[in-house]
């Protein structure tokens, strides 16, 4: 089996997508991490749905001794604070978040369609529902990035024609950046832009069931 990108390569890859002075929401899970990559000579502002704006890397065990356990981000990590940050109530931060006020948002995905759409808090199962406020966040982002695995661990399609789970946001998706593919959503279709290390457009697109259009300037994951 070819190796994949690990979920902090995954991070690392979207942050490359903000631009100086965007405002940022982020998912849990892969989205979460993409503090921890911000290129040095940019400044981002990340935006979180329990009122935390303005906040920094998410902090890892060996930092805890520093850590307040009171910052923490809608995912429930704890991350460090960063001169300038404040705290907003819920109202407030989804008037930032309804208000077309993101420039970006970075979310995890179940599915994704060939038209950018995005089901990600259910799979139609009482068990597993957390909507929280993926659909006012998906909807008012300027730009949505899904991270993901690109198959269940099962192998099973996430990248697929039609979302066959209940959707969060029709047509929102712009780009998305999985373990071995960069995937750009276009009017045409999903245009396959970039492949990890070692994998090719024709085994990306074995493990896709949404057709690729394979881009003139196809390259390998800059990082």
């Amino acid at each position: 089996m070819k190796a994949r990108l690990d979920r902090e390569v995954i991070a690392l890859r979207a942050a490359k997508e903000f631009q100086d002075g965007d405002y940022v929401n982020l998912g849990a899970g892969i989205p979460s991490l993409c503090p921890n990559f911000v290129p040095e000579d940019r400044t981002v502002i990340f935006h979180s749905e329990n009122g935390l704006i303005g906040y920094g890397p998410v902090l890892t065990e060996e930092d805890w001794d520093k850590a307040d356990f009171d910052l923490i981000n809608a995912g429930g990590r704890l991350v460090a604070p960063l001169p300038g940050m404040c705290f907003v109530d819920h109202a407030m931060s989804f008037v930032i978040a309804r208000g077309g006020r993101l420039d970006v948002a970075v979310l995890g995905a179940l599915q994704v369609s060939e038209k950018g759409g995005l089901a990600n808090f259910t799979t139609g199962t009482l068990v597993d529902s957390g909507l929280g406020g993926a659909m006012d966040i998906a909807y008012g982002a300027k730009k949505v990035i899904v991270t993901m695995e690109h198959t269940t661990k099962k192998g099973v399609h996430k990248i697929v024609r039609e979302c066959s789970y209940p959707l969060t946001c029709k047509e929102c998706v712009d780009l998305i950046v999985t373990d071995v593919a960069v995937i750009e959503v276009t009017k045409e279709g999903l245009q396959l832009r970039e492949v990890a290390p070692g994998w090719t457009a024709q085994e990306v697109q074995a493990i896709t069931e949404a057709p690729l259009i394979i881009s003139k300037d196809l390259k390998e994951i800059e990082l």
